[in-house]
């Protein structure tokens, strides 16, 4: 029997993990299902996945109860504050200002760094990613990491500095702030140089659904 798609990236998941001294256990894979129905999500789920993202706060809310209760739910889009309600229960990749902060409350989330400092992306600013950490801490959010997207590359390798600065900003991060410890990044194109970089969270769409997926 051919391996299915899911069981090809993580195997290659665990050889660039073992080619770097690392342990494929301490990454998790997210299957980012949006477009996707219930049933191509449930073929994942069947393969003992349970690890799944949305990025839009409506589609998760009319998918989630249709799904088994112990699918592990990441939001991974821009959220607005009046959407808050449709994506409780996840952990939040995408927070990026004190509106939505405060919002959130003191559910787990991770702050968006718009590493490559590009305009038409979300993100906190890399100068003022810590202060802003310190800022959620204070209102109770708890905050367990990074995430950032990097920008498009022509080669995955081109993507390694910017994956490299969200590490930098989360080693600096964890020495006041000891919860915030994940790495939130790497996409179906880029994920193996993210591995590399100290990724310890991925999001993977059409590496797992195949190119339907408008990722």
């Amino acid at each position: 029997m051919a391996a299915s798609a899911l069981e090809i990236v993580l195997e290659r998941i665990a050889v660039v993990s073992s080619s770097v001294g690392r342990s494929s256990d301490d990454i998790t894979l997210i299957a980012i299902s949006k477009g996707r129905t219930v049933s191509e999500i449930m073929e994942v789920y069947a393969q003992g996945h349970r690890e799944f993202g949305e990025n839009r706060a409506q589609e998760l809310a009319e998918k989630a109860p249709l799904l088994p209760d112990d699918i592990r739910w990441h939001f991974v889009g821009p959220l607005q504050r009046n959407k808050v309600s449709k994506v409780r229960g996840t952990l939040l990749h995408s927070l990026d200002r004190e509106a939505l902060a405060r919002a959130w409350g003191s559910a787990p989330a991770l702050v968006q760094v718009n590493t490559g400092e590009e305009p038409q992306k979300h993100g906190v600013a890399p100068a003022a990613a810590i202060d802003f950490i310190d800022m959620c801490v204070g209102l109770g959010v708890e905050v367990r990491g990074l995430m950032a997207m990097a920008p498009r590359v022509s080669h995955p390798e081109q993507a390694a500095p910017f994956f490299r600065s969200l590490r930098e900003l989360r080693d600096e991060a964890v020495v006041q702030h000891p919860a915030v410890r994940e790495l939130s990044m790497g996409m179906t194109e880029d994920f193996e140089t993210a591995i590399a970089e100290g990724a310890t969270m991925l999001r993977l769409g059409r590496a797992i659904f195949g190119t339907a997926d408008y990722q």
